[in-house]
């Protein structure tokens, strides 16, 4: 136990950063609290998983100069490892300009598959089979991988497997045995990876089911490393498994910050303490920012949200509510954005629900009404007399009348009910009372 505790090494892990000049502010801000916390915690690595960026920047820009100064920061206190995330926000090649960041200690990127060893405060790309002697720690990197990677680590003839299938493969055939060995030398391990763990749940609550994600909690288990240190999803969560006195865990540290609406959960990084055989980590929380949503079936409700907006005040407020689009204008945007003035951001999303009209081929060419609603009641799959009889009296008849001729229908109509009833000693229940008129059979009607 005291060799163990011996050889337990202290690493941060960080990922998902997402610094753009969108982001910045929040990015930045996260990401400066983090390496702060990690740097006075005193962490002997720093591991990022990928995503630093949210998409491609200019070597120039304010993001990029202060995510270079953050890594620079880290440089300055501990070795840096660096894991190729998503093409699309790690543009390909990008990851290069990270080893120039500067500092006291090496930076070093990843965006093959393989295993870096580090040796004192040097880090070493390791094959199968290298010596351990001065080895500290053992990383399994899986960046995002394509099918060129996966020709070039495993063989073409694996190729049209499942991607999962042959990562978990790639971690058992190739990752393994060397884990094993280092195990066995009192080093500790880690798998370094950026993609998704199949039943894991994205920021929003979504769980990820199916065999299409890159990652099954038996094949990552199945590299034999003692920490999973996984980036991609921004959600924290977390598994683990005990067996013969060996406890492996497998962690999403999430987002450094909150970059979306309905993003669920903390948001921080992890600080690990491993050794060759156990591990653990504590969840640290980033000071990222409130997002809120308020949602509406119609048009929102002023008063309500006047009593919502000082809880508002600093956050990040998305108000959606659905409408008839005939009804869009009657929204006041203005008034909403009054009434949430102290919050950080007020964003107004409408949903406009269109009506459906079905066209009735022909109408205009009839000549007169009644026509054209009995042609509306042929393509409407409604009874034509009733309505057409309705449309000729508008047509002839006054409205007194029209509606003299209305009750007297309605009294008829009850009438004829009522003596199709019987009441228990078979005398017919023909008197009718008009709830609003006092009538009783329909005399005086009228007058």
């Amino acid at each position: 136990m005291k060799k163990e505790e011996a050889r337990r090494i202290k690493v941060a892990h960080f990922s998902d950063l997402h610094f753009s000049i969108g982001n910045l502010l929040e990015a930045g801000g996260c990401f400066h609290h983090a390496v702060s916390v990690a740097i006075s915690e005193g962490v002997d690595v720093a591991i990022i998983s990928g995503d630093l960026t949210d998409h491609k920047q200019d070597a120039h820009s304010a993001a990029l100069h202060k995510l270079m100064q953050e890594i620079r920061r880290l440089a300055d206190h501990c070795p840096v490892l660096i894991l190729q995330g998503t093409f699309l926000h790690d543009y390909p090649g990008m990851l290069a300009i990270y080893r120039f960041a500067g500092g006291k200690y090496p930076v070093e990127t990843v965006d093959k598959i393989g295993q870096v060893a580090l040796m004192g405060t040097q880090w070493r790309f390791a094959a199968p089979g290298d010596s351990l002697d001065g080895v500290r720690l053992l990383v399994s990197c899986v960046p995002t991988v394509n099918k060129s990677d996966l020709v070039s680590s495993v063989g073409v003839e694996h190729v049209a497997q499942a991607m999962g299938d042959v990562l978990a493969g790639l971690m058992q055939g190739v990752f393994a045995p060397q884990n094993l060995a280092a195990r066995a030398a009192g080093v500790p391990t880690i798998t370094v990876g950026h993609g998704t763990v199949s039943g894991s749940l994205t920021e929003h609550g979504v769980p990820m089911a199916g065999k299409d994600h890159e990652f099954s909690l038996g094949g990552l288990y199945a590299a034999q490393s003692t920490a999973t240190m996984l980036g991609h999803i921004h959600r924290h969560q977390s598994w683990e498994r005990e067996i013969e006195r060996f406890t492996q865990r497998v962690a999403y540290p999430g987002s450094i910050g909150r970059f979306h609406y309905g993003e669920e959960g903390k948001k921080g990084f992890l600080i690990w303490s491993i050794g060759p055989r156990s591990c653990d980590f504590e969840f640290h929380e980033t000071p990222a920012r409130v997002m809120v949503d308020f949602l509406f079936d119609g048009k929102p409700d002023m008063d309500w949200l006047e009593q919502q907006s000082a809880s508002c005040v600093g956050s990040f407020v998305r108000v959606r509510y659905s409408v008839d689009a005939e009804l869009a204008a009657t929204v006041d945007k203005q008034a909403i954005e009054q009434v949430l003035a102290e919050a950080a951001e007020v964003r107004i999303e409408p949903k406009l629900l269109v009506s459906q009209r079905q066209r009735c081929s022909g109408i205009s060419t009839l000549p007169t009404l009644a026509e054209k609603v009995e042609k509306w009641c042929e393509s409407t799959e409604n009874e034509a007399a009733s309505v057409v009889g309705r449309v000729q009296q508008l047509a002839t008849r006054d409205a007194k009348s029209i509606a003299a001729n209305l009750i007297k229908e309605i009294i008829n109509e009850a009438q004829r009910v009522s003596r199709e009833r019987r009441d228990d000693d078979g005398h017919a229940l023909d008197r009718f009372e008009g709830p609003e008129l006092g009538i009783a059979g329909g005399a005086g009607l009228a007058q």
